[in-house]
């Protein structure tokens, strides 16, 4: 469609008729993203009020499904990515969020570390090494007084604000890990979202949520016990990228409730729905 025939489009979003403006709506999303730059121009260029709301339903419902199009994309091409998935979480919000500025910020993150590290040394002297860094040096730390807050799940507001959640502490964590070749991996314990250090040699667990502190199996023991629950594996090793990613909306699902945005709260669930199988336990 030529600019002309969509500027003549757009211009129908200000007729009162109910079912002009459904026909008109409909006509602009089957055109698809393509068509988001032009709509975000002629949001600029247009003073009504209601029109202008209107157009920014419209962009968002766009972005809406190329986000659910591209998570759906990256759990079947094996979600191996999990900064990806990070990504594609925080385009939520911030749509405009360029993957390789993340790729970036970690990168420098990882240098940071990587000036500090040193191989032959005890991994429990690799983890607090790690930790002097992230905690000491670049002052990572848990949102406390807003812990709930939508942001907490936003890698890009996370590495501005050096501030975060359970989950998004552990997954800046581990990607700096990974990258640095130390075995640290994710695990989905109830309530709580903590890493592991998994070698064949050795195993033991971190909560970045507490600055790294180093506890043990015992420690994971006491908790289970305490919640009436029965053991499980997953309580215990390393969850896949995909857990990550679903535990991460969930938290948002339960921010956005708190806020009593109801319209996002389902359309983070339908992103949960897009990558959840039935055989999928809820933690």
């Amino acid at each position: 469609m030529e600019e002309k025939e969509l500027r003549a489009l757009v211009s129908l979003l200000s007729d009162e008729d109910e079912e002009v403006l459904s026909h008109v709506e409909q006509k602009i999303i089957s055109l698809g993203d393509p068509v988001i730059p032009y709509l975000e121009s002629e949001w600029e260029s247009n003073f009504n009020p209601y029109v202008q709301k209107r157009i920014e339903d419209l962009i968002h419902h766009l972005q809406y499904s190329v986000l659910e199009k591209k998570l759906r994309a990256w759990k079947e091409g094996g979600a191996e990515d999990l900064l990806e998935g990070l990504w594609l979480i925080a385009t939520y919000q911030y749509p405009d969020l360029e993957y390789s500025k993340l790729r970036k910020e970690m990168e420098q993150i990882y240098y940071e570390t990587w000036l500090e590290m040193k191989n032959d040394i005890h991994p429990f002297d690799q983890i607090r090494i790690l930790n002097d860094v992230l905690f000491g040096k670049l002052k990572f730390s848990a949102n406390t007084k807003n812990f709930h807050a939508p942001n907490n799940s936003m890698l890009n507001i996370v590495l501005e604000s050096h501030k975060g959640n359970p989950i998004s502490l552990c997954a800046v964590y581990m990607l700096v890990a990974q990258r640095l070749k130390l075995p640290v991996y994710g695990v989905n314990l109830p309530n709580l979202f903590v890493l592991t250090y998994k070698s064949r040699e050795l195993q033991f667990y971190i909560n970045a949520f507490n600055r790294g502190l180093i506890f043990y199996k015992s420690d994971i023991d006491n908790y289970i016990s305490h919640l009436n629950l029965a053991k499980m594996d997953l309580f215990y090793e390393p969850c896949s990228n995909l857990d990550i990613i679903r535990r991460m909306l969930r938290n948002l699902i339960i921010s956005f409730e708190k806020l009593g945005e109801k319209e996002k709260m389902e359309e983070i669930k339908r992103l949960v729905d897009v990558i959840t199988d039935e055989s999928d336990v809820n933690y």
